[in-house]
């Protein structure tokens, strides 16, 4: 059954809805385990889905995600701002506050923001925040003022999440090396992964994580990155394997 988008909001056609029913891993997972990078969609009638958005996806709640971590089995969760939320970060943080404590927050902010306003993230739960360049999902921000942000919000120890595909690494490379914080990768750098494992792209990204010691790389969302699957459902233990 196709997944509703709530408020004056249309969902964009062919939106792959979040899996109703999943099952329970077959391991138990490590006492802690944090799922390190899921999302909160709207719901668009509380939390309006951005004006600026790419796409209009299905809302996905606070209480389906927290259900969802209690079903797999994980301890906690880092809540990583929505891109068809712009820098309207109510939604995430609304998630962070019902958490219990059990929750962290990746933000995406604008220059204007106010100190005053960092803080009351900070207290929320938010402790990074999020850098796209994933030119089908945002728009072009200025490099000057994405440094200027990380600048500022690396004196409340947050990190820098980039979000990008393997193929624009070598023009981003000076910026992401000059970041004044811990950085980390969304997906693995969005390899392509039909290209070999030891080919000069994903060289170039393990070279970047080797050299430099501030950044991290989440091992995610292999569900993106698969052209042959098979997919993780109906109890499939050996998914996206060409990830």
């Amino acid at each position: 059954m196709s997944k509703p988008t709530s408020g004056d909001f249309t969902k964009t056609a062919g939106w792959l809805d979040w899996y109703t029913g999943p099952t329970q891993p077959t391991f138990q997972l490590p006492a802690g385990a944090v799922d390190a990078h899921c999302h909160v969609f709207g719901p668009g009638a509380e939390f309006p889905y951005a004006p600026e958005r790419k796409y209009t996806p299905c809302d996905a709640s606070k209480a389906e995600l927290y259900a969802l971590r209690d079903h797999l089995g994980f301890a906690r969760n880092v809540i990583v701002q929505a891109t068809c939320h712009g820098a309207d970060n109510r939604a995430m943080v609304d998630a962070c506050l019902a958490s219990g404590g059990k929750a962290r927050g990746v933000a995406t902010v604008r220059r204007s923001i106010t100190d005053n306003e960092l803080q009351q993230l900070h207290a929320a739960g938010v402790r990074g925040v999020r850098f796209n360049f994933v030119k089908r999902l945002v728009d072009f921000t200025p490099k000057d003022e994405l440094l200027e942000i990380a600048g500022r919000i690396a004196q409340l120890g947050w990190h820098v999440v980039i979000y990008f595909e393997a193929v624009d690494l070598p023009e981003l490379w000076d910026f992401f090396t000059a970041l004044p914080t811990t950085v980390v990768v969304d997906h693995m750098g969005r390899p392509d992964v039909s290209l070999p494992v030891d080919g000069p792209q994903f060289a170039l990204f393990e070279r970047f994580m080797r050299e430099h010691a501030n950044v991290w790389s989440k091992v995610s969302c292999p569900e993106r990155l698969s052209v042959t699957g098979p997919k993780a459902r109906n109890g499939e233990q050996n998914a996206y394997t060409d990830v």
